[in-house]
């Protein structure tokens, strides 16, 4: 029997299939794969493709892209058997409106101002609250002002990463009230290894709420 849970649950920076297997085992709703080359998580198209043909078909494959044109991203998406692309650089409204998927739009959120941009994306692209870093583009481990973060999730439907661990997530998510949550390095046993026990413990806390 499938647990219905109140918040969705996506673990990003995918490199190996026994990592995807167990975080689809365990419930997640969809899973990362990088494919900007300077992150430490990064994975080729095809690397990509030997581990979604692997996953059951209700889990959504999300490919992570920093500032790419839209022939990247149509070729990467078809080439490594994706359902929704990530955008986490400059990127505009007018890439998401070319592509012909699902779109989340990272957003950092670091003062009223960005609280505003935020909501200012349209509703048809998913924004992921994040923390501003524009040399490592995700995975940092540094948390979200979560007041912040709650204001956007009160008027909008967003994912909410940044530096959300086993620990910490039920805490962020009774918190920030999030359409869903991110995580990437709080479940890491090192970049692009996902840890079995963290993994776990992320979905116990989940379970929790």
């Amino acid at each position: 029997m499938t647990r219905t849970r109140k918040v969705k649950v996506k673990v990003c920076g995918m490199t190996r299939a026994v990592d995807a297997a167990l975080a689809c085992e365990l419930g997640a709703s969809a899973v990362g794969f990088v494919f900007w080359s300077k992150s430490p998580r990064y994975v080729t198209p095809a690397q990509a493709s030997a581990i979604t043909r692997t996953l059951p078909r209700h889990v959504s494959r999300i490919g992570v892209f920093v500032n790419p044109d839209q022939e990247e991203v149509r070729e990467t998406m078809v080439e490594a058997g994706l359902s929704a692309v990530q955008l986490h650089g400059d990127e505009t409204v007018q890439l998401c409106d070319a592509l012909p998927c699902l779109v989340v739009k990272a957003v950092s959120v670091d003062g009223p101002e960005s609280v505003e941009a935020a909501l200012g994306w349209p509703d048809r692209v998913t924004v992921l609250l994040d923390v501003h870093d524009p040399v490592h583009r995700g995975g940092t481990g540094r948390v979200v002002n979560w007041d912040l973060a709650a204001t956007v999730a009160s008027r909008r439907r967003v994912f909410l990463a940044g530096g959300l661990t086993p620990t910490n997530v039920e805490a962020a998510v009774v918190r920030v009230c999030p359409y869903g949550v991110d995580l990437s390095s709080g479940v890491e046993a090192a970049p692009g290894v996902k840890d079995p026990e963290l993994l776990r413990g992320l979905f116990a806390a989940v379970d929790n709420l």
